[in-house]
């Protein structure tokens, strides 16, 4: 239950960051950044919607897409985040802040801002929603791959808004990606550092335990022989590389099926196979 309303306070914080960085950078200095508030600024042009408007529409009906192509568990992971973003950006639309600073600044600490505040959802195993849910209901309709129908779709946003706002606009757009991703990759970091881990788990449980890993996080595993030194009793050790996005959700794994799993991780620099260098469809 304690960790429950932990991770629920940890995704309405993130969300009210991910708020402030649409709210007083995205938004009113038009920067195309990736998610509904990138497609929002390039799409005002050619309609003349209300971009606030629009995004909180955008969130709640790719939630509402998620849920029936994707099914129930990904739209309760990503219920709180879509729920609490619309409140959070309609509230902070009443309290404009007006900056002073060039565009491309604005771009950097919406990038900085908006990816602590992802980061810290991820952290939590949910995710924001938004433009998370196309490529992922793509991928489920076409087979193609999660990453290419990401690309695609960032693609497509960067082009909107080369035709809305011209190339200059959407290079400073960039820079807000950009400096998005290294600020999710850090938060992911906290706590464990590396973009991977490489883990070594040893338990009675070997059995239930490696079959949670490969269902609730779609990885592979390798059980090896082994032998206690002290008891000389046969062991099987649970060996599992996963992302760094994962590893949180792999240690909760282990403790709650067993708490008394001894347990070494390292990190893992250079990882070459599916999920790797090749997506897997879940990852």
């Amino acid at each position: 239950m304690a960790k429950k309303i932990r991770d629920f306070l940890l995704i309405i914080l993130g969300t009210a960051i991910l708020a402030i960085s649409v709210e007083y950078f995205i938004l009113p200095f038009s920067i195309l950044s990736g998610g509904v508030a990138g497609i929002a600024v390039a799409l005002e042009p050619f309609f003349h919607i209300n971009e606030t408007l629009f995004a909180n529409a955008a969130v709640i009906l790719l939630l509402i897409v998620g849920w029936v192509v994707l099914g129930k568990e990904f739209a309760i992971n990503t219920l709180i985040s879509s729920l609490a973003y619309p409140i959070f950006t309609t509230l902070f639309s009443y309290y404009p802040i007006t900056l002073n600073i060039e565009p491309f600044i604005a771009a950097i600490y919406a990038g900085l801002i908006g990816g602590l505040g992802i980061g810290i959802v991820i952290r939590t195993g949910a995710s924001t929603g938004g433009m998370d849910i196309p490529p992922l209901v793509l991928h489920k309709i076409t087979g193609a791959k999660i990453s290419t129908l990401v690309m695609i779709t960032d693609a497509l946003t960067v082009l909107l808004g080369i035709i809305a706002y011209g190339i200059e606009a959407a290079l400073v757009g960039l820079i807000s990606v950009f400096t998005t991703g290294i600020a999710i990759t850090k938060v992911l970091e906290i706590g464990a550092g590396g973009s991977a881990k490489s883990v070594q788990i040893i338990t009675e449980k070997w059995h239930e335990l490696n079959e949670e890993i490969c269902k609730e996080l779609d990885r592979g595993t390798t059980l090896i022989e082994a032998t206690g030194g002290y008891t000389s009793e046969n062991k099987k050790v649970i060996l599992c590389v996963v992302s760094q996005r994962q590893y949180n959700k792999l240690i909760e794994l282990i403790r709650k099926i067993d708490d008394k799993a001894f347990v070494i991780t390292t990190d893992a620099v250079d990882m070459h196979g599916e999920g790797f260098t090749y997506s897997s469809p879940n990852i």
